[in-house]
């Protein structure tokens, strides 16, 4: 260990999935065939009515410094895909922007947290959570969720986890790694147990609602138990909705004295967001949405062909997730073969295809795998995958 780094940083592991994906690039640099399907970024190309805007903000020269928390037209927008998409009604002092959705749970989470605190984090988790949390202080309390159980926690298993050192429980729905939706009427049992510990806040990661294929519409806690939204912070974006990843917006709704206190410690570390993707955000939040529909059938379509070819893969098999653009792969009966999953996604990689372990999620004796690139890379990287385990 390095004795010049801070204990906070010492606390926290690098990212699965950006250390896979980094190590997949250095292999095609080095000349090697390599099919990545362990970065969790749409290949559709960014809508045109969202680049045009971004050029001419950067025609009308709004290369300058916005409000902190995002300018009051982005805010505008926020608001309104808020109420649009998730059914949420928030004034403009109740959201905020920032350089993505990571960035906000970042400053949510830091400005809340002491050491002794405890964050209940549903397991398989998103990588950034955990380390978000320890890098606070605080103390990670992993909620075990299996495929039989939709990759969902019951309110049962919340009302056990529950102790007076709660302070936050997070929430990813349509999930990352696992795809998991958490229907309303579990979203309400959830909130009667909450209910009665009012010193818990609850982050709800939406950030995946847009693309979900279950019928119906999308469920969202702040909504279903709305005496609860003063303790809901909701995180969303244009990152994965938009195929805008590098653009880095992420927006939330909450609390106003969340959101005062996030953009306080924003003031401090990256001050606005880009000005020029805030005014391609604008676009995405106000411009048309149809676009979708198609979106959402390609995914779809990738999906069912994903978990079919890896179900009849001996040694693998998946749940058909409900959203997002994963497959959460269970190889429990290979890991005698392999020794664990980090072993067995070394071993996919050798033979060209990347995929994170599912041990960097929280989980054990898998991999998670994205389906957001296009089909023939991802037919054959199906293929290889099959070949590879022979």
């Amino acid at each position: 260990m390095n004795d010049n780094l801070s204990i906070a940083l010492v606390r926290i592991a690098p990212s699965g999935t950006t250390a896979m994906t980094d190590r997949a690039i250095a292999l095609r640099e080095a000349g090697r065939d390599i099919i990545s399907l362990s970065v969790g970024e749409p290949d559709f190309a960014t809508p045109p009515h969202v680049v045009a805007a971004a050029k001419a903000a950067l025609d009308a020269g709004d290369t300058k410094y916005t409000a902190v928390g995002g300018s009051a037209r982005l805010k505008a927008a926020t608001a309104l895909h808020f109420a649009r998409d998730l059914g949420i009604e928030v004034p403009t002092s109740q959201v905020t922007v920032s350089a993505g959705g990571k960035q906000a749970i970042f400053h949510a989470l830091l400005a809340t947290l002491d050491p002794g605190d405890e964050v209940l984090i549903p397991a398989p988790w998103w990588v950034s959570y955990p380390e978000i949390v320890r890098f606070a202080g605080a103390e990670v309390v992993a909620l075990p969720t299996t495929a039989d159980g939709g990759f969902r926690i019951t309110a049962e298993q919340l009302a056990t986890a529950i102790t007076p050192q709660t302070r936050w429980l997070l929430l990813n729905s349509p999930g990352n790694p696992t795809g998991a939706t958490y229907p309303a009427e579990e979203l309400r049992a959830l909130g009667e147990v909450l209910r009665r510990h009012p010193r818990v806040l609850v982050l709800s990661d939406d950030i995946y609602a847009p693309l979900r294929y279950t019928p119906g519409g999308h469920a969202t806690l702040a909504v279903e138990c709305p005496d609860l939204a003063p303790r809901v912070l909701t995180i969303s974006g244009v990152s994965k909705s938009h195929a805008m990843t590098g653009f880095r917006i992420g927006v939330a709704a909450g609390p106003a004295w969340l959101i005062a206190a996030m953009e306080r410690l924003q003031s401090h570390s990256s001050g606005n967001p880009c000005s020029i993707s805030q005014a391609a955000a604008v676009a995405a939040f106000e411009g048309p949405q149809d676009f979708l529909v198609e979106w959402r059938e390609r995914f779809r379509t990738r999906r069912d062909r994903v978990v079919a070819a890896l179900n009849a893969i001996p040694g693998l098999s998946t749940p058909v997730p409900d959203g997002a653009f994963y497959c959460m792969v269970d190889a429990t009966p290979l890991m005698a073969r392999f020794g664990d999953d980090t072993a067995l996604a070394l071993h996919l990689l050798d033979h060209g295809v990347a995929v994170v372990a599912a041990s960097g999620f929280g989980g054990s004796g898998g991999f998670r795998i994205s389906f957001a690139t296009d089909d023939a890379r991802l037919d054959e990287a199906l293929r290889r995958i099959a070949a590879a385990l022979i």
